[in-house]
């Protein structure tokens, strides 16, 4: 994992994670990776206590994405991001098979709108093979209206195994699993400060009461590098919230496609483009969009944080960011403010829809790590002070990843151990 100094990952209850049986171990974070991983340390005999400031589990990027489980087309080979997904779809398979969890592989076709798109997609054909994504089939564009008559394209990719799921109702079940292992899960505890202690200890400050852990893991998402400023950790790579926006399909017009369907996405981003997602629920949404956001939890666009425009004023990252992308930007504000200029980027695919066939959605905050330089930080990134690891950038694919990437962590502490 970009960030860290490994030797690889630790399979669950073996090698250099096991050693952590008799430790303390806190996850501040009940997300899907932090929950992923208090369950395969309590279930390995760790003590393990997770701090959530809210009521319920996975109530920002967890509960707010698009509920895919990517095969693994896009990402470098050889990266983070590319092995853990790859390990990840196996393990979360399994996983929903086992707890009767729904598994959708309703497969994915990313679609070339134009000749210079088809480029790009030969890329991602190649990195799929690289990545030993299964079943990666390559589709004229007689092909692609064969199987979706509705989709306009030159040319697809088809990813069979891509799938959906309730990554909701997957952190919960990781929450029980670590209940019933002993662990223990405090809800409407926010985090307020780290201390590092004496004797290796951290101490977690929370309101009214503070727990002294051996070690602590930062899954703490759009929160994780104010978190982990506090115990002195390096200010970079700072997070940058992107709001993404969804249109959802009205009923008449779910059952026209039955596939996801993706555009080709600019390489100089880690976001993918709008794209059409069937649910496990029976809708269909498009989106995301990727606006920027005026509060690290800014789900509304009237939604605005004082302490955030304070950042953002302040970041060198963000004025590099924004001088390099403002007409991407501009873009996306665009067409977060005018419904027909959204749309206008899904009827590059979905030449039928019209306004009337879609209605508003819930947006999610895309927790998007920025380096000095204003780069997008594009793999999963994990720095360490102490017993303190920060999860510092683990945007989409990570709930695909996250039991692939609670291995990795666990690998992680062990050889601090």
């Amino acid at each position: 994992m970009s960030g860290t100094h490994g030797r690889g990952r630790a399979r669950h209850g073996e090698g250099e994670g096991a050693s952590m049986a008799n430790e303390r171990v806190g996850i501040v974070g009940a997300g899907i990776v932090g929950l992923a991983t208090a369950r395969l340390l309590a279930e390995s005999g760790s003590d393990v206590i997770v701090f959530e400031k809210e009521a319920r589990v996975g109530m920002h990027q967890t509960g707010h994405n698009s509920g895919v489980v990517h095969a693994g087309i896009y990402y470098k080979p050889g990266s983070a991001k590319a092995t853990m997904t790859r390990r990840g779809v196996a393990l979360l398979k399994e996983y929903c098979q086992g707890k009767g969890l729904p598994y959708d592989e309703r497969g994915k076709l990313v679609v070339a709108r134009n000749e210079a798109e088809v480029v790009k997609l030969q890329e991602l054909e190649r990195r799929s093979k690289a990545n030993k994504v299964p079943g990666i089939r390559w589709l004229t564009k007689d092909e692609i209206r064969e199987l979706e008559p509705d989709v306009a394209g030159v040319a697809a990719l088809l990813s069979p195994t891509t799938a959906i799921v309730d990554y909701v109702a997957i952190t919960q079940a990781y929450a029980d699993d670590v209940v019933k292992a002993g662990g223990q899960i405090l809800l409407n505890t926010p985090v307020t400060k780290l201390e590092l202690a004496v004797g290796n200890k951290v101490n977690v400050v929370t309101p009214g009461q503070l727990q002294s852990v051996d070690k602590l893991v930062i899954c703490a998402g759009l929160q994780a590098d104010l978190l982990a400023s506090t115990v002195g950790d390096a200010p970079s790579p700072e997070i940058i919230p992107f709001r993404g926006e969804y249109l959802r399909l009205k009923p008449h017009a779910r059952d026209r496609v039955r596939h996801l369907i993706y555009p080709v996405p600019d390489p100089k981003y880690p976001f993918l483009g709008v794209h059409l997602t069937p649910r496990v629920n029976g809708e269909s949404d498009l989106g995301p969009n990727a606006v920027l956001a005026l509060a690290r939890e800014g789900y509304r666009r009237t939604t605005v944080e004082a302490d955030q425009l304070r950042r953002l004023a302040a970041s060198a990252a963000f004025r590099h960011l924004a001088r390099e992308n403002w007409q991407a930007g501009v873009r996306e504000v665009r067409g977060s403010l005018l419904r027909p200029a959204y749309l206008a980027e899904a009827r590059t695919y979905l030449p039928w829809l019209t306004m009337s066939d879609v209605m508003a959605a819930p947006a999610g905050v895309r927790a998007q790590a920025v380096d000095p330089s204003g780069a997008l930080v594009d793999d999963f990134r994990i720095t360490h002070v102490g017993e303190v690891m920060a999860i510092r950038n683990a945007p989409s694919p990570a709930a695909t990843a996250s039991l692939a990437i609670a291995e990795h962590i666990i690998a992680e502490l062990g050889r601090a151990s």
